[in-house]
């Protein structure tokens, strides 16, 4: 087993130190989906949402939440973000988030990408719980990830990006 790099040898949480490493071109994918109810769908598709355009929210919510992600994560770096993106995919009975998170860092932005997906999709929920609460967020996780010392990974079947 490899050695855990949030834990000291004492078995103690700590910050890893990327002090010595070099900045490099990172760049992250996530993605997840909210299954619903037909009328929910609808709504949302046809912008017909008691609170307003659910997709700008949830867009705006998850690049928000990407660039605060080393506040709500313990241990994670604060990062400077040189772009992120939050789109959006109609499919079956369900909406799918997709994120992209980038930056020439010293350490990766998967968890950037990871938050703006889930809180998006926590937005969607919120809009749109008036009319279905039984929705279900499920999916969620990386898909790609680029740079760093351990170069491209790709969970197995996605496509590149």
């Amino acid at each position: 087993m490899s050695r855990l790099t949030h834990l000291d040898e004492q078995g103690n949480a700590r910050m890893v130190d990327v002090g010595g490493k070099p900045a490099t071109a990172r760049v992250a994918v996530a993605s997840g989906r909210i299954r619903m109810s037909p009328q929910a769908l609808d709504a949302i598709r046809e912008g017909d949402v008691p609170k307003g355009d659910v997709l700008a929210a949830a867009r705006i919510a998850g690049i928000m939440a990407a660039k605060r992600t080393g506040e709500l994560i313990p241990l994670c770096h604060p990062l400077a973000l040189d772009a992120v993106t939050v789109d959006f995919a109609f499919e079956g009975q369900a909406v799918r988030a997709t994120a992209t998170a980038s930056l020439t860092a010293k350490t990766g932005v998967e968890m950037e990408a990871m938050t703006a997906t889930s809180i998006a999709l926590l937005t969607i929920y919120d809009m749109a719980k008036a009319i279905d609460k039984g929705m279900v967020i499920e999916e969620v996780r990386l898909i790609e990830k680029r740079g760093g010392k351990s170069g491209t990974w790709r969970a197995a079947g996605a496509t590149a990006s």
